[in-house]
């Protein structure tokens, strides 16, 4: 919402030219991208959450915050590849 406004104060104030323009179509490329970036990271934070009531551990065993962080970051390298992918 403040990016928003920012541009729109931009706009009217007459900062705009090429170069702040494709800065502004840029970051708006970015954003298309968000959603699918959240929702990776929360599938497979999700997925994670499903495998540990599957897996027995003890009270005070790491395995859990292990294969939590595991899976969030196999999320987000998964939105990196396609992200990449995408842009080429």
């Amino acid at each position: 919402m403040t990016d928003y406004i920012l541009k729109k104060k931009m706009i009217e104030k007459g900062f705009v030219n090429d170069d702040t323009q494709a800065i502004f179509k840029q970051h708006s490329a970015d954003g298309k991208y968000s959603s699918l970036k959240w929702g990776l990271i929360i599938f497979f934070a999700g997925l994670s959450l499903v495998i540990m009531e599957f897996i027995p551990t003890e009270r005070d065993s790491p395995l859990p915050y292990g294969l939590f962080a595991l899976s969030v970051s196999l999320g987000f390298l998964i939105y990196y590849f396609l992200l990449k992918k995408e842009l080429k």
